[in-house]
């Protein structure tokens, strides 16, 4: 088997991981966050269904300082509120947030960046 096959398939089975933790993350947390009326309009611009749930987990598991300078961008109503979204959140909320949100974008790194290694033929076969 070659090295790009198996570092794919381990990012493609981390992908799935994530997609799982994603539809925890939508019941558990999103879904409260929802139904509450004084988070229920500061969740971010949904672009597609489900889309808030991406807004959320961002929200929580970027550092604040970062997220700041993107609220207070013109482009802050797609984001979500995090210091809102971080008082009606439990430890539990945030610590799967940040599980959710960073296995998900690694691996999505993760595999562009084998595909253009693959591509430019850095890769052994």
């Amino acid at each position: 088997m070659s090295t790009f096959y198996f570092l794919f398939g381990c990012s493609v089975a981390a992908m799935f991981f994530g997609l799982l933790l994603y539809v925890l993350f939508g019941q558990i947390t999103v879904r409260k966050l929802r139904k509450n009326p004084k988070t229920k309009h500061e969740l971010g611009l949904e672009f597609a269904s489900g889309w808030d749930i991406l807004n959320v987990a961002q929200a929580l598991a970027t550092p604040r300082k970062i997220h700041k300078i993107l609220e207070n961008s013109q482009l802050a109503f797609l984001h979500a509120n995090s210091e809102l979204i971080s008082e009606h959140t439990n430890r539990f909320d945030k610590f799967l947030a940040i599980v959710f949100f960073w296995i998900l974008m690694g691996s999505g790194c993760c595999m562009l960046i084998l595909i253009l290694l693959n591509k430019l033929g850095v890769l052994p076969d």
